[in-house]
């Protein structure tokens, strides 16, 4: 028996391999360092689709705009979702799609976070929700729909790199629960409602909007030494730092970490921010160094997707719905991979509670 199924090997996939010994992730044959920033995100949903849809054209970024334009309509019930955080009420919104297994279906639910997300924030400003605009790439439109207005320059390169860097992660928690569903045969939406599910936890996606506080505390990097060895002295963690299969490196940090100095340049104002989080990631990284030499903790992925979220105007409380526009695409190759190899996921439990009396 294993806790957490750590080190179980639970299935057979061609989508992507973490190699946390190595600190390398690789989707689709290509390494994450060619894909992040230099790939849109259409480009690499379509890599993890390919094999899994007889119809898929080879160019997604007109589709994905149509499907776009497609669910905007379940936005009209917005209205109805007040009082839910916008994770809650993008997953309740993305649950009026009907389910499929189909192509049209997957980029219905491709398209879903992102529309549905946007839809939320303007209407918890007090805004209608802005209808998509299908000959925009996918990140630059969500851009759009959230704020009311084109991208800044560079946001949305840095969005994309975002979606790209966190589009599948080996049988990460949401995965494993979306191939499990799939397993089922329940559909695709089921599949992705699973997904959303888990990944709203704070132990998966909703765990970078603390990143963001703990800068806010820290507020200049002469301060970030001493305030970063009183919370270690209180017991807490420090947000954005170690991974439970990396080793050596996150190599979603390296290039989240390049897509915030890159929009950095383009926008002098976040110059003092992102001068801050370095401060802190040194800082950090010297102090868990000097207390903990046996055990490895790097700057995981958490850190700069606080800083890049926040820099392309995402509120905090968004942070695992934009995480749900990425990988959605991963948990959608992930159940047709899974119906695929035809197998039913039925792991056995061990019964440790009491026993009957005997009679």
């Amino acid at each position: 028996m294993s806790e957490g199924l750590d080190d179980v090997i639970a299935a057979r996939t061609i989508l992507s391999d973490v190699d946390g010994a190595a600190g390398r992730l690789v989707i689709r044959g290509h390494s994450l360092d060619d894909l992040a920033g230099r790939a849109r995100f259409e480009h690499v949903a379509h890599l993890l689709f390919e094999g899994f849809f007889d119809d898929l054209p080879r160019d997604l970024q007109r589709p994905l705009g149509e499907a776009r334009a497609a669910v905007f309509a379940q936005a009209a019930a917005v209205g109805e979702l007040r009082g839910l955080d916008p994770v809650e009420a993008m997953r309740a919104l993305s649950a009026r799609l009907p389910d499929g297994d189909d192509l049209a279906t997957a980029l219905r639910l491709l398209a879903a976070p992102g529309v549905f997300t946007a839809a939320v924030l303007r209407a918890r400003a007090g805004a209608a929700p802005i209808a998509p605009d299908p000959s925009l790439s996918h990140a630059a439109d969500i851009l759009r729909m959230t704020h009311g207005r084109p991208a800044g320059p560079g946001q949305a390169e840095a969005l994309d790199a975002y979606l790209v860097t966190v589009c599948d992660h080996g049988l990460n928690a949401s995965t494993f629960a979306a191939r499990v569903i799939a397993s089922t045969h329940a559909g695709l939406t089921s599949a992705v409602l699973g997904g959303i599910s888990a990944l709203k936890g704070p132990l998966h996606g909703g765990a970078p909007g603390p990143v963001l506080e703990m800068l806010r505390e820290i507020g200049e990097p002469a301060n970030a030494r001493p305030w970063l060895e009183a919370a270690l002295a209180r017991g807490e963690r420090l947000m954005g730092f170690g991974h439970r299969i990396y080793r050596l490196r996150d190599p979603r940090a390296d290039a989240l970490k390049a897509a915030v100095r890159r929009l950095g340049a383009l926008q002098p104002d976040a110059s003092g921010r992102i001068a801050l989080a370095e401060a802190v990631e040194a800082a950090a990284l010297a102090i868990l160094k000097e207390r903990k030499p046996d055990r490895p903790l790097e700057t995981n992925v958490e850190f700069y997707t606080a800083l890049l979220l926040e820099a392309v105007g995402f509120p905090a409380d968004a942070f695992t719905g934009v995480f749900a526009m990425g990988r959605v695409a991963g948990w959608i190759a992930h159940a047709r991979e899974q119906v695929a190899q035809g197998r039913l996921i039925r792991p056995q439990s061990v019964y440790v509670g009491p026993q009957p009396k005997a009679a």
